[in-house]
């Protein structure tokens, strides 16, 4: 487990708040000079500690707003690093999970409508060896957390 100290969390705690910021707004942020920023988040990329930057697209502002959770059923062992390279190209999978009870798997899919839905659901089973798969639509969410920043901001 790498060591970080206050500095360190407060760069990470900055580049939570805001991937974009500049090294100079963060060093400004945490007293630090905008190439010991740099350094330091060389050194959390390089450790671990930092896995990437990313874009995250809300897919509902592109009017995608067919989600569903679907259960898969596959022939024989497959492992989940196959599953894995199987689906995550496919961009209507949110998220994938292998579960315990009869599916293998679990997926969150989300599209623009039922026969976007049903295309990507097509995609899905051709990548993996799969004997069935099983469409839970969802019709109205009650409590979603992921889309907070804070689960403890309330909101």
């Amino acid at each position: 487990m790498p060591r970080l100290d206050a500095t360190d969390e407060q760069i990470l705690a900055a580049l939570t708040d805001n991937a974009r910021a500049t090294f100079a707004e963060i060093g400004a942020r945490v007293n630090l000079s905008a190439p010991a920023v740099k350094r330091r988040v060389d050194r959390l990329l390089d450790l671990g500690v930092i896995r990437g930057f990313t874009t995250v697209v809300d897919r509902s502002a592109l009017g995608w707003h067919t989600e569903a959770y679907v259960q898969v059923y596959c022939q024989g062992a497959i492992a989940p690093a196959e599953l894995r390279r199987a689906w995550e190209d496919i961009p209507e999978v949110l998220s994938a999970a292998t579960v315990t009870g009869t599916a293998d798997a679990i997926l969150h899919v989300l599209a623009r409508d039922m026969q976007h839905l049903e295309s990507a659901l097509e995609r899905i089973r051709s990548r993996a060896d799969l004997k069935r798969s099983e469409s839970i639509v969802v019709l109205t969410n009650l409590i979603d957390r992921s889309r907070t920043a804070d689960p403890g901001e309330g909101g």
